[in-house]
């Protein structure tokens, strides 16, 4: 107990709520606090829950709905196929690969390639030595060639012996025949008036 003596403050019922005339009740406080209180949790749950539902959500609607490409779109249809067909897997290109025909050498001789040996052939001796055109007649002749005269040489005398062909076209002919009669020199001139001529010079 204090030492004091009690006054008019002091005589408040002992089960008022009051707790002095300066303050509050305390009921009154805690009674106004609750609504505000619960208010404050349940914002805090619904954004919890927003905060892990939605973005999971979102998540799903991207995953069932994928964007389509219209790269996907173009490999999945044919060309010419409605849509929603699938294209075969063995499909032909639409265009065949360009091809480019190629020109090949062509097989027929050209004039002068080809020897004939039907081709009329003199042989004139300007060596002096009797029978030696005779002689080259025989073995042309016995090769296939047509010898078609033989005789001596009235030209120029000649250093060494010679055939002299007419034009492009007898020089097969001219090359084969030195090559049996061991023949180099070949002229190619038309003054003959023959196809082919063969003049035996010295060494023949």
């Amino acid at each position: 107990m204090t030492k004091y003596p009690r006054d008019e403050f002091d005589r408040v019922p002992e089960n008022s709520a009051r707790h002095g005339v300066h303050r509050a009740s305390l009921e009154v406080a805690t009674r106004s606090l609750v609504p505000v209180m619960i208010f404050g949790v349940a914002a805090l749950c619904v954004g919890l829950l927003a905060f892990l539902i939605v973005p999971k959500i979102s998540g799903q609607d991207t995953a069932v709905n994928p964007p389509i490409s219209h790269a996907s779109s173009t490999a999945a249809t044919a060309p010419g196929t409605a849509p929603g067909t699938k294209a075969s897997a063995s499909a032909t290109p639409s265009a065949a690969p360009r091809t480019t025909a190629v020109k090949t050498p062509s097989s027929t001789p050209t004039p002068g390639s080809v020897v004939d040996k039907t081709t009329p052939v003199a042989i004139f001796n300007a060596t002096g030595i009797s029978g030696l055109a005779a002689q080259y007649s025989a073995t042309a002749t016995s090769d296939g060639w047509t010898v078609s005269q033989t005789g001596n040489w009235n030209g120029a005398p000649q250093s060494v012996s010679s055939i002299i062909y007419s034009g492009p076209a007898q020089k097969a002919n001219a090359e084969a025949l030195g090559k049996l009669l061991n023949i180099a020199t070949l002229l190619d001139s038309a003054e003959m008036g023959i196809p082919l001529t063969i003049v035996l010079g010295p060494g023949a």
